[in-house]
């Protein structure tokens, strides 16, 4: 049996439609009422939970497999996984965005930027050698310099549709950001036949 966590949400909905493409059986999935866990005609037993407790249930080898978004991954710490396959859904990317003056403002302290994402931020300015400092804010990141609080933000942007009504703009791309299969390494190594085949029937579903 392999054991699936994946993440609550839009992931849940084009990870189903992925699995349905990939002729798994989602009718449990699709009927799924107050159940925790559930199990399949194809052997699969599926968890769903929020994207960080996916990462849990993969890193204290609860399941085998995590479907994740790459924002999830980027955050968090746990980095003893194997990342099977990109598949192309709730892409969207990791972006600096600001004023459009931003980038020709001579700051005479260090930037204030605003973020949900403390350690993709630092990451990002540690690359560039810039000492900033970080605001963790959890709601709309995008009120950071609207209100005066932050100089700049790093979040998640897909359509840039909120940035704009606010007057701001990507200043620079990060990272690009999309849903990835990671496999518990151990389970890998006890499982890896089985893995390779959801790997391959999902990669043939991509492409039909």
């Amino acid at each position: 049996m392999i054991k699936i966590a994946i993440t609550k949400g839009r992931i849940q909905k084009q990870v189903t439609n992925l699995l349905e493409n990939a002729d798994y059986d989602v009718e449990p999935i699709l009927n799924l009422g107050r159940e925790l866990q559930i199990k399949t005609k194809d052997d699969l037993q599926i968890i769903f939970g929020k994207a960080n407790d996916v990462i849990t249930f993969l890193e204290h080898g609860i399941v085998d497999i995590g479907f994740v978004g790459k924002d999830t991954l980027d955050e968090n710490d746990f980095d003893d996984y194997y990342e099977l396959l990109d598949l192309k859904i709730g892409q969207c990317i990791f972006a600096l965005a600001s004023y459009p003056d931003f980038s020709n403002k001579n700051f005479q302290r260090r930037k204030r930027i605003a973020s949900k994402y403390p350690r993709v931020t630092k990451k990002y300015f540690a690359q560039k050698q810039e000492d900033i400092e970080i605001i963790k804010l959890e709601g709309s990141v995008e009120l950071g310099p609207v209100v005066g609080l932050a100089d700049a933000i790093v979040d998640i942007v897909e359509t840039g549709n909120t940035l704009s009504a606010n007057g701001l703009e990507v200043i620079e791309k990060i990272s690009d950001i999309s849903t990835r299969m990671i496999v518990n390494k151990s389970s890998f190594k006890f499982k890896k036949d089985k893995i390779i085949e959801m790997v391959e029937r999902l990669e043939d579903a991509q492409t039909n």
